[in-house]
């Protein structure tokens, strides 16, 4: 049974292993930077505000990512991610001169054209993968990822926090840029073979078009994406409920913390048994009971108990994860090559920006209505996505269908 486990089969291919170890180690040094970053400016500056501003710095570049995807299909991947690895370990040395408030601007600026480049890398990777692993085993390495991605979130921001307690700032962005480079050296590790990209013809606006065009006008995909979006939107609205939970559970706000590192440990489960459900279940069944366990969860929340609190943190950070990894395999599986860098930047930022409308929208509700229906409402709303889904199911259907008719009119 071992020797036939997917997760084994992608450990054993060298080229999935490397593009997963380098993906983690780069993760690593990017959670332990976030964290960090903002705590260096409140130092420095004494400002709450301005230290929230790193992560926006950080996030900002996701809303730009279908032009940015589409560097991602201008070169070969492997090169690109070897230099958008070397990149921002030079740029992270220039952090070095941060020791005063008139001096933050640069750290600002770092973390944008770290963003920046962390947004083509995404694409370029996700394009990278779909060639050096066998389609069948998308889900297994997408969820693999996944686990990996959140399993540095609970190590990473407290290594980070250490990191800078004992050394400051100027040495987590040392051991950042250390992360980048080993990433770097990982990916130019790797033997798949890629094709030389044609050379564009087309303005750059025309050529990001072209991958929304093909993603919004895809059957399959486009159910898929716009679903993982509204779960990310609702799971922002509901990010600044879980505090509420805590003073309902009549804790400190430090309680917080342990919801979280629940929550990783579920995404962490979830991300082991993707490939296996994803194949038994396909992307938009997997996706959709995926939303219903996180819509049960959220309901449920608004019960007073500790034992409750956890298990349904636990219960989101499995169901959270789903639709995302559904909608990435099937991007990286139905999309041609030459269009996989924009495609699939495009989903990243319908996925991904409605998450901060949420946190902004979130945030001014929790003040203005008791917080157990708004967990009723958040859960019913999550329910509502499911209607979604049947446009996946439907060509999904119709995808099998041709596929027969075709095998029929043209017998072996």
């Amino acid at each position: 049974m071992t020797k036939n486990w997917s997760v084994a089969r992608i450990l054993r291919d060298r080229d999935a292993a490397l593009c997963l170890a380098a993906s983690s180690v780069s993760g690593f040094g990017t959670s332990a930077l976030w964290l960090a970053s903002g705590v260096w400016v409140k130092d420095l500056t004494g400002s709450n505000g301005l230290a929230a501003l790193c992560v926006l710095a950080l996030w900002v570049p996701t809303l730009l990512g279908p032009p940015l995807g589409s560097l991602a299909d201008r070169t070969r991947r492997r090169r690109l991610l070897v230099a958008l690895n070397l990149g921002p370990a030079a740029l992270l040395l220039t952090v070095l001169a941060v020791d005063s408030p008139d001096r933050v601007w640069l750290l600002w600026a770092v973390l944008f054209l770290y963003g920046t480049a962390a947004v083509v890398a995404d694409a370029a990777e996700s394009a990278l993968v779909a060639a050096a692993v066998a389609p069948e085993l998308l889900g297994d390495f997408n969820g693999l990822r996944m686990t990996a991605t959140e399993g540095m979130k609970l190590v990473a921001p407290p290594a980070g926090a250490g990191v800078y307690a004992a050394y400051g700032g100027p040495a987590v962005a040392l051991l950042d840029a250390a992360t980048f480079v080993c990433a770097a050296g990982l990916y130019a590790c790797l033997r798949v073979r890629e094709e030389r990209p044609e050379p564009a013809t087309a303005h750059w606006r025309a050529r990001t078009a072209e991958g929304a065009r093909f993603l919004w006008g895809h059957p399959g995909l486009r159910p898929l994406v716009v679903a993982g979006g509204a779960a990310l939107l609702l799971s922002g609205l509901g990010g600044p409920l879980v505090y509420a939970v805590v003073e309902g559970l009549g804790h400190s706000p430090a309680f917080t913390g342990t919801l979280y590192a629940v929550q990783g440990a579920g995404s962490v489960l979830v991300g082991l048994a993707s490939g296996p459900a994803l194949r038994r279940l396909g992307e938009r069944r997997f996706a959709g009971y995926g939303i219903v366990l996180t819509a049960v969860a959220v309901a449920a929340q608004a019960v007073a108990s500790d034992a409750v609190a956890l298990v349904c943190s636990a219960a989101i950070g499995v169901g959270l994860p789903c639709a995302l990894i559904a909608a990435l395999t099937a991007v990286q599986r139905e999309t041609p090559d030459a269009l996989l860098g924009r495609v699939t930047a495009t989903a990243g930022t319908l996925m991904y920006a409605p998450t901060a409308v949420g946190l902004a929208a979130g945030a001014g509700l929790v003040a203005l209505v008791p917080y157990q229906p708004l967990l009723v409402l958040l859960a019913l709303a999550r329910l509502a996505i499911l209607p979604v889904l049947r446009g996946a199911q439907r060509a999904a259907s119709a995808s099998r269908t041709a596929a027969r008719s075709s095998s029929d009119a043209n017998p072996a």
